[in-house]
Formats: structure tokens, C-alpha cells, sequence
């Protein structure tokens, strides 16, 4: 999965649509729509390439990593130095505190993908939202009731998906733990870095941010002993493939979108990523779950949207996942 940080249209509060007053639930103009559906179809394809890839997956994370900080480190020397150059000591020690989550993220969600199948992994993934509810609940933050029934209709989809996934293979628990281990690093690095976007543009923080992801990947990549080089043509153009489409070109155009419509109808429609995944993997890979995972992704689907719809003043989309 992920990507860079989705981020509301204002880091400082100012222009159009920031306040909560001028939240609009409409359907964005066709233009955006389309923009969307071309964001979540590549961000949807994320889990299958990444899962058809002939490389050690946090070799996979690593390089996705280091690459996405390169670009985005690129278009930030050529575009806006100035603010890389402004940031303070605060905002520097968020970002490599959010970056060092995205890392655990990555290195815990990529390898999700070889013991479970991609429709359980994205689907245990999505429960991020659930996640930083708890996380904002523990900072002191009043959690809505209609947060706290989504929540418990999201777990209760987790219960039902693991238990599917045992009964096939024991093994698959191990994928599940590390898909919602993914999760819950997933929600660390989205608390921390909205701290971070409030004041920094979203291609600034992104160069230092998964610079640092990568360089929290890297002693996993070698205690675990994977190659991180002497990979096939192939494996590399799919590497590369995943952070152009997923991580720089779908979320370029969900900021895109975002800068015209509310953030409660972009962060539902990045669920669509789920299903999407499951129905590439199916077609593409041949995976084909057992019937019982369809409801229990229902279930936590249906959770997360509760959880979303229930804040709908917020402006920082909930991703299901950094990808």
C-alpha cells in the first residue's frame, strides 16, 4: 500500500473551504471523479503488484521508500527549497517520529502479503481509522457514539476474518497480525504527521519523511538477511511501478480533489481501495478467498465508514493505509 500524506487544501487554515463551516458532502465535479477513480485504481493495484513481485518484501519496502523520498526530494530542490530550509527543530522531530511509524508500517504490512491473501490483508489494513480513534481517545479526545458502534462493528469483522483465515492455515494469522500491525503504525504515523501538516506543505514533509521510513527499514532488511539488490528487470520496473502510480501519481490527484471537496467523501472513497485489491488479486493472481472473508470485510468496511461519516468536520482525509 499508501504513498504520500493526503492533505487538506490549507496547511495554515487560510483559503477556501477552510473551515469547518464551509464543509461540502456534494459529489465533487466530474473532472475530480475521475481524477479519484484514477488515484484509487492505482492505489488499488498497490497490494497485487506488490504480492506478484519477485523481490523480499522489505526489500520491496525499502526501495519504495528510498525512491518515493528521491522523487519528491527532487521536485522540493527545484520547487521549494525555501521551505525545506524553514522548517523548525518541532516539525523536524514529528516528521522523523511520523516517518519512523511509516516504516513499521511498511514493514509490517508488505510482508503481510505472503502469508495471507490480499483481500484479508487490505481489508485488516483499512481498520487504520479504527486505530487513531483509539489513539485520539487516549490524547484526551471525545470519541462520538456513532465512532464507538462503527469501531466495534469493525472489530467484530476482525474476529470473524481471522477465524475464516485460520481455518484455512494457521499461517494466515501470522499474515493477519502483521496486516493489522500495519495498521496500527499506519494511524501512529498519521497522528503524528497531521501535527507536521498543519504547518508544512505535503512534498516537503514527504522528502525527510520517507527518507527516514527507509532508513528505519533497513536493519530489518539485513537481521532478516534479504538481498536488497540482484533482483530481475521485472521486479525493479514493479517496484518502480508502485511508487509512481500508488504513492506519488494516487495521491497527487486525491490532494488534487481534496482542494475542491470535503475530506469525508475522499476518505470514503479510498475504501473502494479494498475491494478493488481483492478483485485484482482474484483475477490476476488467482486468489480466491473462501465466501466467509466477503462478510467479514463487509463488516469492517461497514465499520470504518461509520467511524469516517462520524467526524465530518475533519479535513485530513482517514486513509485506510499510507499504501
Amino acid at each position: 500500500m499508501f504513498a504520500s500524506p493526503v492533505s487538506s487544501q490549507a496547511h495554515k487554515g487560510s483559503g477556501p473551504g477552510s473551515g469547518p463551516e464551509s464543509v461540502n458532502l456534494g459529489l465533487p465535479p466530474v473532472g475530480d471523479l475521475i481524477s479519484l477513480a484514477v488515484a484509487i485504481f492505482f492505489i488499488a493495484l498497490s497490494g497485487p503488484v506488490i504480492a506478484a513481485t519477485a523481490a523480499p518484501v522489505l526489500a520491496i519496502a525499502f526501495w519504495r521508500c528510498l525512491i518515493g523520498s528521491g522523487l519528491t526530494g527532487v521536485w522540493v530542490g527545484l520547487k521549494d527549497r525555501k521551505s525545506l530550509r524553514c522548517l523548525t527543530s518541532r516539525e523536524w522531530r514529528l516528521t522523523a517520529v511520523s516517518g519512523f511509524f511509516l516504516g513499521l508500517h511498511f514493514a509490517t504490512w508488505i510482508p503481510s502479503l505472503v502469508f495471507t491473501s490480499v483481500a484479508a490483508s487490505t481489508a485488516l489494513v483499512s481498520t487504520q481509522p479504527i486505530w487513531a480513534a483509539f489513539i485520539a481517545r487516549a490524547r484526551g479526545v471525545r470519541i462520538s457514539r456513532g465512532s464507538w458502534v462503527g469501531i466495534w462493528i469493525a472489530l467484530g469483522g476482525v474476529l470473524v476474518l481471522t477465524g475464516v483465515d485460520i481455518q484455512m492455515d494457521a499461517s494466515h494469522l501470522i499474515g493477519d497480525a502483521l496486516a493489522l500491525a500495519g495498521a496500527i503504525f499506519a494511524a501512529a504515523y498519521m497522528s503524528v504527521g497531521a501535527e507536521v501538516r498543519k504547518s508544512v506543505p505535503t512534498a516537503t514533509m514527504t522528502f525527510p519523511l520517507y527518507a527516514v521510513a527507509a532508513l528505519t527499514i533497513l536493519p530489518l532488511v539485513f537481521v532478516f538477511e534479504q538481498e536488497l539488490i540482484g533482483f530481475e528487470l521485472e521486479a525493479w520496473l514493479m517496484i518502480l511501478g508502485i511508487t509512481l502510480g500508488a504513492q506519488l501519481l494516487g495521491h497527487t490527484l486525491m490532494n488534487k480533489v481534496l482542494a475542491r471537496s470535503s475530506a469525508t467523501f475522499v476518505s470514503l472513497a479510498i475504501l473502494f481501495e479494498m475491494p478493488g485489491a481483492a478483485l485484482v488479486a482474484a483475477i490476476w493472481l488467482g486468489q480466491a478467498p473462501p465466501a466467509a472473508i466477503y462478510p467479514a470485510a463487509a463488516l469492517i468496511l461497514a465499520g470504518v465508514i461509520l467511524v469516517i461519516k462520524s467526524n465530518p468536520k475533519s479535513k485530513t482525509p482517514m486513509e485506510t493505509s499510507p499504501i
